[in-house]
């Protein structure tokens, strides 16, 4: 049996060879994450039994159900998706061009760049909007990766030195994030802290719509360029020599990574492994290809972050955990076993 299914769009404009197995864990995942969805969206101080939540999605719910699911608790599920989404696809764009498991946006200090950004105008701007938040960290993404490829340069960008500038552009940007936390008010080092932390509470339809497009466009992007990150996982010289325009493509893939963090980062806060461990659990289910391993890691994403969020929201009722205490819960250890299997590389 045929591995792959084979997807023209037009008759020469671009095709796709979609890989079996990925689009069965794929779909695996997806109904994980509406089976998740749906419990999600009945949990609360008002418990809704998930037969009345799919009425309601299906518009025969009573207006109760439907003001409490749809304009409270819905916004909140698609966030987590589309944050776990985005920050997933990241990570395996990095993972990707990095070549290395222990690759992420998060480790690379891509993420601490959009923290700066965010923590800097809570504490200095104390009374600009806060609908200026999301625009702010995606740029401090999007600079902090410029600065990543900048200082990595030398006739040439490669993974090593990505990896080792990235892990010092984390460290300096935690430096400074606890800089400026000790140097401000009492109750703007809480507001601080609880984004630093990760947390999707307080989130509307407003965000959902500007993050919304920004997630589907650059997943898709990025599985265009699929073929580029299989090239260049045969290595630099093997790239260059099959037609690759090598640091171009290079530079193309972190701009969209840093692009995906930042739309994720500016909403969810600093969400950690996820970027890790999606992809991780993804290439261990399919293998390498980043073609398939980017739909599942997405998916994959996607469902760890609602998973979290789900739990940090009832684990302590009334009390509700920042998501993020949750996926560092489970990362963290996941990170510690990916050091210990890779030691000897």
């Amino acid at each position: 049996m045929k591995e792959y299914l084979a997807l023209r769009v037009g008759k020469r404009l671009t095709s796709f060879q979609l890989h079996k197995k990925s689009l069965l864990f794929s779909f695996i995942a997806l109904l994980l994450t509406i089976g998740v969805a749906v419990v999600s969206l009945g949990m609360g101080e008002m418990k809704i039994h998930p037969l009345d939540v799919l009425k309601v999605l299906l518009g025969m719910g009573s207006e109760q159900d439907a003001l409490i699911v749809q304009q409270f608790r819905l916004p909140r599920i698609i966030i987590a998706i589309l944050v776990g989404a985005a920050l997933a696809a990241a990570g395996a764009i990095m993972q990707g061009i990095v070549r290395n498991p222990l690759a992420a946006p998060d480790i690379l200090g891509v993420s601490g760049g959009a923290s700066i950004a965010a923590v800097g105008f809570l504490l200095l701007f104390e009374t600009a909007s806060i609908k200026w938040l999301p625009p702010i960290a995606f740029l401090g993404a999007l600079f902090t990766t410029l600065l990543l490829y900048a200082l990595a340069w030398k006739k040439g960008v490669t993974p090593l030195r990505l990896v080792m500038i990235g892990v010092g552009i984390k460290i300096a940007a935690g430096a400074v994030v606890t800089i400026l936390i000790m140097f401000s008010p009492f109750l703007l080092q809480n507001k601080a802290l609880l984004w630093l932390t990760g947390s999707i509470y307080g989130v509307d339809w407003n965000d959902v719509l500007m993050i919304l497009p920004w997630v589907v466009i650059l997943i898709a992007v990025a599985a265009v360029l699929a073929r580029r990150v299989n090239i260049q996982q045969l290595g630099d010289d093997i790239a260059t020599s099959l037609g690759s325009i090598l640091q171009w493509d290079r530079f193309t893939l972190l701009m969209i990574c840093a692009a995906l963090t930042g739309t994720a980062v500016s909403v969810g806060g600093d969400i950690s492994f996820v970027a890790l461990l999606a992809p991780h659990i993804a290439k261990q289910l399919i293998g390498p290809s980043f073609g398939g391993a980017l739909p599942l890691s997405a998916s994959i994403g996607a469902l760890i972050v609602l998973s979290a969020d789900l739990v940090a929201r009832m684990a302590f009722t009334p009390i509700e955990v920042p998501v993020g205490v949750f996926t560092s819960a489970v990362g963290a250890p996941f990170f510690i076993y990916l050091l210990y299997k890779n030691r000897n590389r």
